[in-house]
């Protein structure tokens, strides 16, 4: 069967706005700032070469989105699934239901080995009954073996996982369509403001009702210039915004036109740091990640989108029958969010010398409150002055913490005080044993900012 995957470079790739952001971006915020312009501080990410912040500190970067942010996405690949059997091989292979969406919906899954493990997480949106496009994470897409730190790594992509389950009577064709497109994401309370004003309020609105706006995990298509564009609306960061896929021969445009008007409302680009602040600090329970809080070795069960990702009621797919064995046999594992001094990446975290469990993802943030932050207990003078700042972060538990309402759902408050478990969290040894200082915290289920993603854009629209 043929690879449908890219091969695996040999260095890192540069996306498509790579030069744009040395050589138009760094220089252009300098002046706005009034700064000396500094190299980007890069990182390699799902074999990009991607900036982890520009010129500004990753907390700057952070509070962005709470006017508006833009990322450079373009190292997520975009694959192209059509024929007459698409939609019956994606619905079987991956856990969420396809066959029951319509031309214009957007929908979250996983793509799961047979052991429950996650290979990757996605959107795929549905264009037409017979065509679907599928948005995954960097890196994977790619096929045949490469060095990664040092060490040889054999990859395959998800469009060849996925392809290797199209049975020989299927009409079932695949393309990676990410070198024709350049993904660009504007996330933040002033998101709509700037697309409108760039685009035209049209592609904003519902394609079924014109008169109203475009409802959440929908996607539309437009055409400008001569070119044509897809838009989604499927809130990466869990507050209002939208990802564009802008044809590569109007990048260029439409990048400095979107940067420059974010920059004169507020706001700025935002590397892999911001960014990874924004979808740990989105909504009650953080968004899980890639590599982070997903890894082909454990289970999605009890992740924060793993009813929204996995539906156990459809027929057979891909690791379905792991995923039922290990609820049916009680899993107990819980992913939770937590709020600490400082940051605690790589930790074993303890209550009462107890280990509850392991830090998956931790970073600075400036966007938790004063009160939570001075409820840590830290006497650290950052955490508790009025524009300070903490950390926060995600991780698997071994249990849950909190108790259950009569629904089943989890008890985040005691009247209006949200409840917070204070916890300490240790550097271990190869035996998982404590060594060193702790750091404080507490693990909560009131999250860091509201999610907005949901919410009727009317609350926007008019800003």
């Amino acid at each position: 069967m043929p690879n449908y995957g890219l091969k695996f470079p040999d260095i890192a790739r540069k996306t498509f706005l790579h030069e744009l952001e040395e050589e138009w971006y760094l220089p252009l915020l300098a002046k706005r700032l009034g700064l000396e312009p500094q190299p980007i501080k890069r990182s390699n990410f799902g074999q990009y070469m991607m900036a982890v912040n520009y010129l500004t500190s990753v907390l700057d970067e952070a509070k962005a989105i709470n006017k508006v942010a833009i990322y450079n996405i373009d190292h997520m690949a975009q694959i192209r699934f059509w024929g007459k059997d698409a939609a019956a091989l994606l619905h079987r292979t991956v856990g969420a239901n396809l066959l029951d969406m319509k031309p214009g919906q957007c929908k979250y899954t996983l793509l799961l080995n047979e052991k429950g493990g996650v290979q990757d997480d996605m959107i795929f949106m549905r264009v037409t009954q017979d065509e679907y496009i599928m948005v995954i994470n960097a890196g994977h897409d790619l096929t045949g073996k490469g060095i990664i730190d040092g060490h040889e790594y054999e990859s395959l992509a998800d469009v060849d996982r996925i392809m290797n389950h199209k049975l020989p009577s299927e009409e079932v064709f695949a393309e990676d369509i990410s070198a024709s497109l350049v993904k660009i994401d504007i996330q933040g309370l002033l998101s709509f403001k700037l697309l409108k004003q760039i685009y035209g309020a049209e592609i904003l609105k519902n394609r079924a009702q014109p008169d109203k706006n475009m409802n959440f995990f929908t996607f539309n298509e437009f055409d400008r210039n001569g070119h044509h564009y897809y838009i989604s609306r499927t809130g990466y960061t869990n507050r209002w915004g939208w990802e564009l896929y802008v044809p590569t021969a109007c990048a260029e445009e439409d990048f400095k036109q979107i940067v420059s008007l974010a920059l004169d409302f507020g706001g700025m680009l935002v590397g892999l740091g911001g960014r990874d602040e924004n979808r740990i600090s989105a909504g009650a329970y953080g968004l899980p990640l890639m590599g982070q809080e997903y890894d082909p070795e454990h289970t999605p069960t009890n992740a924060a989108l793993f009813e929204a990702a996995i539906d156990l009621n459809k027929g057979d797919f891909i690791g379905k029958s792991a995923l039922l064995k290990e609820i049916s046999e009680g899993c107990s594992k819980k992913m939770a969010l937590f709020i600490t001094e400082g940051i605690v990446s790589g930790r074993g975290i303890y209550l009462n010398g107890e280990r509850l469990g392991s830090v998956t993802s931790s970073i600075n943030s400036p966007n938790v409150s004063l009160e939570a932050r001075q409820a840590i207990g830290s006497k650290r003078r950052n955490v508790n002055e009025e524009q300070g700042s903490c950390a926060i972060g995600l991780g698997w538990l071994y249990k849950p913490l909190f108790a259950k309402d009569s629904e089943g759902k989890e008890i985040a408050f005691e009247g209006d005080k949200p409840l917070r478990i204070p916890c300490e969290f240790y550097r271990e040894n190869e035996a998982h044993e404590p060594s060193g200082n702790p750091v404080l915290g507490f693990i909560t289920l009131e999250g860091v900012s509201p999610a907005t993603a949901p919410k009727p854009l009317k609350n926007i629209e008019n800003l």
